[in-house]
């Protein structure tokens, strides 16, 4: 008898639970879709705001580093290695 009244119980907590989550779970979506999508538009927002402020005017050129120059050295054949005459054959 126990074992039937766990097992009625179980199934009608279960159809209640189903019939809740179709109630509730489509608000729940809703909810959360429109804080990301605010969330994304904030962002949005920001990146414009930051982005226009940084803009500079057409065929503007701006140099932000310039690599020190090194002294270049010429190359000697002293370090070059072993070289060897060969003749072309045709």
């Amino acid at each position: 008898m126990g074992f039937l009244k766990f097992l009625i119980i179980s199934i009608c907590v279960l159809y209640l639970l189903r019939a809740l989550a179709r109630i509730f779970l489509p608000f729940l979506f809703k909810k959360v879709v429109s804080n990301m999508q605010e969330k994304m538009n904030n962002q949005q927002a920001a990146y414009e705001k930051y982005h226009n402020q940084n803009q500079k005017p057409e065929g503007t050129v701006s140099v932000d580093y310039v690599p020190p120059v090194k002294p270049q050295k010429k190359p000697s054949l002293d370090n070059a290695g072993e070289f060897v005459d060969y003749e072309e054959v045709k």
